[in-house]
């Protein structure tokens, strides 16, 4: 895929993934639309990918469908069509289940990391068959394998690899690509901004945010290259594309891997 000139629509484009990206793809000349519930963040990013001319902001809270339905309108109103979706919008948890005293942290991850994905696919998804155009999906090694401490936010991303998985066999041969990248811990603050077992944001970053972290700059670097070649699926790293052999013959050695390295990350 060449990038000039298509529009990329990319949820939770103020910090992290989201904003490198757009950010890499500007570059490259594409049009932008950027979402996220940060209107003031979203407006700074804009202005560093070419201003109201090549970037349109469209602040949206993905877990309500009405607002994702929005967000495409505006961007075919903007641009006369989308030719990607990278559904990149998340929030994470921190804490064991048997920590947990609000439930409802399963409920809002839920619906942000799922069903925001599901929302705005839904709506974009006319326009990109028009332009047999790529379907992008940010999930996580957690959509992998079970991750101790991230029970809320590793369900919604087996739910994201699910549901992105039988939509491609879907639209195999519609010209639709769906790309599913699940990057392992990359040095973003989604960690920092975590919600704890009572459903309040911890404030605080594992202790240990250096050691085995990915950069944002590879970690994009990657997507763009997967998006650029219309692959299916990006596993980030070595070990976790080894993981997941192993999984299928000792499924218990996966297991205390992931528990080593969440205990190394969060300083357990």
């Amino acid at each position: 895929m060449d990038f000039r000139d298509k529009v990329v629509v990319i949820t939770g484009a103020s910090a992290g993934i989201g904003k490198l990206l757009a950010a890499e793809l500007s570059k490259r000349g594409a049009k932008l639309v950027l979402a996220s519930r940060d209107e003031q963040a979203l407006a700074l990013v804009a202005a560093e990918c070419g201003g109201a001319a090549r970037a349109l902001v469209v602040p949206t809270d993905v877990g309500d469908p009405a607002q994702c339905e929005r967000l495409v309108k505006r961007a075919v109103e903007a641009f006369g069509g989308i030719d990607v979706l990278v559904n990149n919008a998340g929030i994470s948890m921190w804490a064991r289940f048997d920590e947990i005293t609000d439930l409802t942290v399963f409920e809002r991850l839920m619906r942000v990391n799922y069903l925001g994905a599901v929302y705005c696919t839904h709506f974009a998804l006319p326009w990109i068959k028009q332009r047999r155009g790529l379907l992008v999906a940010v999930s996580s090694l957690t959509g992998k394998t079970g991750v101790p401490t991230r029970s809320a936010y590793g369900a919604t991303k087996h739910a994201m690899q699910g549901f992105f998985d039988a939509l491609r066999v879907e639209l195999r041969d519609s010209g639709v690509d769906v790309l599913v990248v699940s990057p392992g811990f990359v040095a973003t603050d989604i960690r920092a901004r975590a919600l704890g077992p009572s459903g309040a944001p911890r404030g605080e970053s594992p202790r240990d945010e250096k050691r085995g972290t990915m950069s944002v700059e590879e970690c994009v670097g990657l997507i763009v290259d997967a998006m650029a070649k219309r692959r299916r699926e990006v596993v980030m790293t070595l070990k976790a594309r080894l993981g997941m052999v192993l999984k299928l013959v000792a499924p218990n050695v996966v297991d205390a891997i992931a528990a080593r390295a969440v205990r190394e990350k969060d300083g357990a």
